[in-house]
């Protein structure tokens, strides 16, 4: 039933008492509110009207995980569509106009510039020494005691990024007095 149709029905219905006898009237009611209920819950408005897409939707729906993983690999390379970093479109359009401005400088001056940020890793640890290691990376890492334990038992282990020169030295010389191997990179 069209949808004007289904209108004048209802206002003929409900509007005057003389156009349709009570019966009528409630079966009416019903019957247009089991259709409306029907098409909210179904999907017919989300399918496809294209044959040609609904195909390629059923066929997509019946992949396994990996063949999904393959196929949206496959569709990246053959569109040209780049990897995206986590944080979209907004997050990637900052960093990628300014990418080309600083390659430009490191090209300008490779030698001149000097490394001030390195990463510390822990290597190794004496056995001896675990609880105080332990106790140290607590202290430095605001990690818990159950953390720690496992971070130093898992070296090498990456322990802090990004951190200046000198308290990078110095945190080499408290965790080697204390008996661990620790390295800048």
């Amino acid at each position: 039933m069209s949808v004007p149709s289904q209108m004048l029905l209802r206002r003929c219905a409900f509007s005057t008492p003389s156009c349709v006898s009570g019966s009528l009237r409630s079966s009416i009611a019903a019957g247009l509110h089991h259709q409306q209920r029907i098409r909210w819950q179904s999907t017919e408005a989300a399918t496809a009207s294209n044959p040609k897409v609904a195909q390629i939707v059923d066929q997509i729906s019946q992949l396994t995980l990996l063949e999904t993983a393959d196929l949206v690999s496959t569709l990246k390379s053959r569109l040209n569509i780049p990897d995206m970093p986590i944080g979209g479109f907004a997050a990637a359009a900052g960093p990628a106009i300014a990418a080309p401005a600083a390659a430009e400088e490191e090209e300008a001056a490779p030698a001149a510039q000097e490394k001030t940020l390195f990463n510390i890793k822990l290597q190794s640890i004496d056995a001896a020494a675990k609880p105080k290691i332990i106790k140290e990376v607590k202290s430095m890492l605001g990690l818990s005691l159950v953390d720690s334990k496992k971070f130093v038992e898992s070296a090498p282990k990456m322990m802090k990024e990004a951190v200046p020169k000198e308290e990078a030295e110095k945190i080499i010389a408290t965790m080697k007095g204390l008996g661990a191997v620790v390295v800048m990179e």
